[in-house]
């Protein structure tokens, strides 16, 4: 009998505010795998699932993520798609409302654009269109942000602009441990989701439990602990929060740092607990900044906490500029752990 109950219906879910420690048993493996592992597991337990994206299946996958899927799955759950991200796309709005459970790989979360009609006209809107008779169950998942001198046109940080959209989910994993554990999530759920991973993290190695675990999506991690500041961020950027936190730390700053796991739904809940103790916050986030997701928690924070804040919050974000493809150039572009750095300094009044 296979368990098809959606997450909402497990009992027993673990605390995941805090990440489990490494243990006996654990295995150290890359990010990718770790991607891998979640959905050939979701797929064995449920037939309903297929993955379909450019190179996924004869060529192992563009980034090997999906490597050896093919030869457990077949053809006929491993399809290799043409380069029309606006077909497959709306072939998995399809096959979703048919009754299937699509996984749908961009190659990057740049070339979504071209199926934005598709993802976001119609999967997030399509069970209030239809009155919850249709829903789109659908992961979309793939690279986002910059990988590495791809020029402005393939290195778009699309949360953004897609977290704007109700209707649907939005997960960013910053570790292996966590792709897993939220890819396996993402894969139960209902809602469409979109999951979005970084080309620059899929070779990093970090302990994975053996055993089956999910990680309930609007639940933050806090991975350190102070007073001095709330430092707040999701995705690649929570590892240069780690960078700053523990050069800070050698100076005697001690700060909280809350990785926000998903956006949507975002656990405003413990930011707001951590400011109550530190009353100072930066949020990190690799958009943009007009109108970023760093702007929405500015918001929310200063609505919901404001006279806890003894400073105005502080945003890291990247330049407000095209992604440059000089290797210098685009590393000063994005948020690094001196911006951050400086950043909760300024929050304390910290010059030097």
């Amino acid at each position: 009998m296979i368990d098809l109950s959606p997450l909402a219906a497990l009992s027993s879910l673990p605390d995941f505010s805090k990440p489990l420690p490494p243990r006996e048993g654990d295995r150290v493996i890359q990010f990718r795998e770790a991607l891998r592992e979640a959905m050939s597991e979701e797929m064995r337990r449920d037939p309903r699932m297929f993955l379909m994206g450019e190179e996924v299946a004869q060529y192992n996958g563009a980034y090997k993520i999906s490597q050896g899927m093919l030869d457990e799955f077949g053809p006929e759950r491993i399809i290799d798609a043409p380069i029309s991200e606006n077909g497959f796309a709306g072939l998995a709005v399809g096959a979703a409302m048919y009754g299937l459970k699509p996984i749908i790989e961009f190659m990057s979360w740049s070339f979504s654009l071209v199926a934005a009609d598709q993802i976001l006209n119609n999967v997030p809107k399509m069970l209030y269109m239809s009155g919850g008779q249709w829903g789109c169950p659908i992961v979309f998942r793939g690279n986002d942000g910059a990988g590495g001198q791809l020029g402005s046109t393939h290195s778009w940080c699309v949360e953004g602009l897609y977290s704007n959209v109700p209707g649907m989910k939005i997960a960013i994993p910053s570790c292996p441990y966590d792709a897993k554990g939220l890819l396996k999530t993402a894969l139960r759920e209902a809602d469409p989701v979109f999951f979005l991973e970084s080309e620059r993290m899929l070779g990093d190695k970090a302990h994975v439990p053996a055993e089956e675990y999910y990680i309930p999506f609007g639940q933050a991690a806090l991975l350190r602990e102070g007073d001095a500041c709330t430092v707040v961020s999701f995705g690649r950027p929570v590892n240069f929060c780690l960078e700053a936190a523990d050069e800070l730390a050698a100076e005697g700053i001690n700060v909280d740092v809350l990785d926000m796991r998903t956006i949507r739904p975002l656990d405003i809940d413990s930011i707001i607990r951590s400011i109550r103790k530190t009353n100072r916050v930066v949020v990190v986030d690799q958009c943009w900044p007009f109108a970023s997701v760093a702007s929405e928690v500015v918001t929310q924070v200063c609505e919901r906490c404001f006279d806890w804040l003894d400073h105005r919050p502080v945003r890291v974000n990247t330049e407000d500029v095209p992604t440059p493809y000089s290797k210098v150039l685009e590393a000063e572009y994005l948020p690094n752990k001196n911006k951050i750095k400086a950043a909760a300094k300024l929050t304390l009044g910290v010059t030097a």
